[in-house]
């Protein structure tokens, strides 16, 4: 059960900061974490390493992670010192980077660098790929808040400096760790699925623990959060339970019937409707708002189809999510769960890791090391451009942002600015 906070600690949803507008980027899966971009502006379609490229950042070392931005800043999470290549090297020479670089040139403003608690998760198997800087930052627009597994939730002024760091479990797994925090009020809310099998809420401001909610199990997906009937809740996809929480004491809501294993894709929702998918093909709706066992009385409809990484895109009416393996779109009519269309892409993309983003109307689908794909955001397949950038064979695992009608996309060896200027 989780711990509950005393009335006066229960804090209501947070009005925007000023100094977060619009056109920001400010958390993984954009301002709603739902991978979709708000803005009505024209998103590029068509680059190369010599065209429609603003500029090129060179990076200190690898990440999963995804850039966000603020104002006229760009902040993004790297790592180095170990596994970084195919010969993992020594623990002890691992290192974590959060840098800093200017929105319009690329400039780097600012990098700080610093030691992880050992030992971490082995650089060895598929799942542990992904490195060391998995977690994408967030802001509130005054400061910026970082999730590192064991190794803690820091939390930095916008120029770097630290404020407060704090622990929120030491445990590791052989597939890393690699969820985003949350902000929600005065509250940031971590899925320590990991490190203590819990989610958790900290002070935002002190770094103090005010909820725990436990039995979160082999979750690896960044939690959403959500308004249904009037009521705030937290959505986690969890080994076999689809759970819900208030978000504002950690008190269980409702559950469901899940994903029966290990999940790594976020969920998304759309008028009180959450979506989920995962390894073991399966996708499945469930509306909000129920208590206790909802799976009867709220489960909307269940497929044998999913993917084990990437999260899905909601859009009028649809599901959108791209294959980790097979290389292929998925598109489902969200009412029924029906499948639309499955289209394999061409040329083939190899693993897939990202989660796709939703901008002007097209869906940007990210792989591993064969570039990115441009498909049409509709219930027709249209392949709209296959864009690489020539001069990069690093890998890529992120998740792209998309600001001011421009896609931030990361390697592991560069940010790039991709758009006009």
């Amino acid at each position: 059960m989780p711990h509950r906070m005393p009335p006066a600690f229960v804090f209501a949803v947070m009005i925007c900061s000023a100094s977060v507008h619009a056109a920001d980027w400010t958390q993984f899966r954009g301002p709603d974490g739902l991978g979709v971009c708000r803005e009505q502006l024209a998103t590029p379609v068509v680059w190369s390493a010599h065209e429609n490229i603003v500029w090129k950042a060179n990076l200190p070392g690898p990440g999963a992670s995804s850039p966000i931005t603020l104002n006229d800043r760009v902040y993004v999470t790297c790592y180095s010192g170990y596994g970084v290549e195919a010969s993992p090297g020594d623990q002890k020479n691992l290192r974590r980077h959060l840098v800093c670089l200017d929105r319009r040139t690329g400039k780097q403003l600012w990098s700080k660098q610093f030691e992880p608690k050992l030992p971490e998760h082995g650089y060895q198997g598929e799942g542990s790929y992904h490195g060391y800087a998995a977690s994408t930052p967030t802001t509130d627009g005054e400061r910026l808040y970082l999730f590192f597994g064991k190794s803690g939730v820091h939390c930095f002024d916008l120029d770097g400096s630290l404020v407060w760091r704090t622990e929120v479990g030491d445990g590791t797994s052989g597939w890393g760790s690699g969820t985003s925090p949350v902000l929600y009020g005065n509250l940031l809310l971590v899925n320590a699925s990991v490190e203590s099998g819990a989610l958790v809420a900290l002070d935002k401001a002190t770094g103090k623990e005010l909820w725990r909610a436990g039995d979160v199990r082999s979750a690896w997906n960044t939690p959403l959060l959500l308004t249904a009937n009037d009521r705030r809740e937290l959505i986690v996809s969890t080994e076999s339970r689809l759970l819900s929480f208030d978000p504002n004491d950690g008190r269980p809501l409702w559950n469901a019937d899940g994903i029966h294993r290990y999940v790594c894709p976020s969920v998304v929702a759309h008028a009180g409707v959450v979506y989920a998918i995962g390894g073991g093909h399966t996708s499945l709706a469930v509306r909000c708002g129920g208590t206790g066992d909802v799976t009867e009385s709220h489960g909307v409809w269940r497929k044998t189809k999913g993917s084990n990484v990437g999260s899905p895109v909601y859009h009028d009416g649809h599901l959108y999510w791209a294959g980790d393996e097979g290389g292929f779109v998925c598109c489902q009519n969200a009412t029924t769960g029906e499948t639309v269309y499955q289209q394999r892409l061409e040329p083939r993309p190899g693993r897939i890791w990202s989660s796709p983003v939703l901008a002007d109307g097209k869906l940007y689908i990210v792989s591993q090391h064969q570039g990115t794909f441009v498909v049409a955001a509709r219930p027709e397949f249209e392949l709209l451009a296959h864009n690489q950038l020539e001069d990069d064979d690093s890998r890529t695992n992120a998740s792209p942002a998309v600001s001011n009608g421009q896609l931030l996309l990361r390697t592991d060896r560069n940010l790039y600015c991709i758009g006009k200027n």
